[in-house]
């Protein structure tokens, strides 16, 4: 069974900094995109930040140049450092990945696989 567990929210002054993990474990083939999505209150999930197995990486235009994806493909974990933060940033984060395994000894297949939330809030 795999799971995704996400670590690293908090609460945070305007201007601060926190940086985000999230580890997959259990039978794991390979992990293709992995990403950010995040739930601010009232709102609907969005996209923040996603970034490919060969480390291409995507952001939401309201996170460019304060957010950054990273890796770590032998440590199966992808992070998000957050930087500038702003109330807006207010919300929980949830980790994202496309992920190839099996059931019960069936054929490997891609699943896509979230983790349970992590809050994130910026406030003075």
């Amino acid at each position: 069974q795999v799971q995704l567990v996400e670590s690293g929210g908090g609460l945070v002054q305007p201007g601060g900094s926190l940086r985000l993990s999230c580890v997959a474990s259990g039978t794991i083939f390979s992990i293709n995109a992995m990403g950010w999505y995040r739930q601010p209150p009232g709102k609907e999930r969005e996209l923040v930040a996603t970034i490919t197995s060969g480390d291409i990486s995507n952001y939401a235009d309201s996170v460019k140049g304060r957010f950054t994806i990273s890796r770590d493909n032998a440590q199966n974990t992808v992070y998000l450092q957050l930087n500038s933060l702003k109330p807006e940033d207010t919300a929980v984060y949830y980790c994202n990945a496309n992920i190839r395994t099996s059931y019960s000894g069936g054929p490997p297949s891609n699943f896509r696989f979230w983790g349970q939330g992590t809050q994130v809030t910026v406030s003075s």
